[in-house]
């Protein structure tokens, strides 16, 4: 391997290949690693989440370090970088060393880790990441559904399967990737496709190609609770090949019809015809439904 692709030119430290090697470090299936060893690509994936000066860059499953590094050499003046994996801590501390007081490693995992209170009142923050596949779409959702809204972060630039990427970015015109997680991340992000990487830039291959997504958050999305949209989108996409009226009913006490004419949509469609204006209609609706039912203070 040359030392551009290695990565030693540009920030005086070690290939990574030599720094996972010293340390033992082999992906593991069961935490979603696929790690990236070639610094020119994370050196583009840093450069989709520039300007990198004016943020707190949080990254999430940094493993050794090959997307840290980038960030780094970059001009992220401060990394907050969470790494389940222990084994991973060393490497990640001889980077934290090489660049003093700009990277915070945060030992736990992402799921539990409440990071709109790790950020505070750091304005702006940015997420940018090789998520590991395992947790990717939950870690996603969760960010989405964040409140109060605007969130913590001003932009997230994640890379995902190329199918889950396709899901993100789709609208109902692409009809197979359009579903739940497409409606919530257009609903609140603005999000497009920005590249794709290779299986072969991974260690190990994954078997399928990978993209960097761009989520940017909107200032004003259409109004409605997350927590609701949710609810009516897992549902109606649970079983995507009904219609609307039947798909609608494993809807905790509400009736489906009764929903539909209040949202004023044809029970006849199938979810995959309803764009997201439709379903933060029947949110909406929903929430009105379950406020009438409530029961009259005395």
């Amino acid at each position: 391997m040359s030392r551009s692709a290695g990565g030693n030119q540009f920030d005086g430290l070690p290939p990574l290949r030599e720094v996972a090697n010293a340390h033992g470090l082999l992906a593991k299936k069961s935490l979603g690693q696929n790690f990236l060893f070639d610094l020119n690509l994370t050196r583009r994936i840093a450069r989709a989440a520039a300007p990198l000066t004016d943020a707190l860059i949080v990254e999430i499953g940094p493993g050794p370090g090959g997307l840290t590094r980038a960030l780094l050499a970059e001009g992220a003046q401060k990394i907050i970088a969470v790494e389940r994996d222990a084994r991973c801590l060393p490497a990640l501390a001889e980077i934290a060393d090489h660049y003093p007081g700009r990277l915070e490693v945060i030992e736990g995992d992402a799921l539990d880790v409440d990071l709109g209170r790790l950020v505070g009142e750091a304005r702006p923050a940015r997420v940018c990441a090789n998520l590991p596949y395992n947790i990717a779409t939950a870690l996603l959702v969760r960010w989405l559904e964040t409140e109060p809204w605007p969130p913590w972060f001003d932009r997230l630039i994640l890379m995902f399967q190329r199918e889950v990427a396709e899901r993100i970015i789709a609208s109902p015109a692409e009809r197979a990737a359009y579903g739940r997680l497409a409606v919530l991340c257009n609903w609140r992000c603005t999000t497009r496709l920005l590249f794709d990487v290779a299986p072969s830039a991974f260690t190990p291959p994954p078997k399928v190609t990978s993209a960097v997504v761009e989520l940017v958050p909107r200032v004003s999305p259409m109004t409605c609770q997350a927590r609701l949209l949710s609810e009516v989108t897992q549902a109606a996409f649970g079983q995507r090949r009904k219609m609307l009226r039947q798909s609608l009913k494993t809807i905790k006490d509400c009736d489906a019809g009764t929903l539909l004419a209040r949202a004023e949509i044809d029970p006849a469609l199938r979810a995959e015809a309803i764009g997201i204006e439709g379903f933060a209609a029947l949110s909406r609706a929903l929430e009105d439904m379950r406020a009438d039912q409530e029961p009259a203070m005395p």
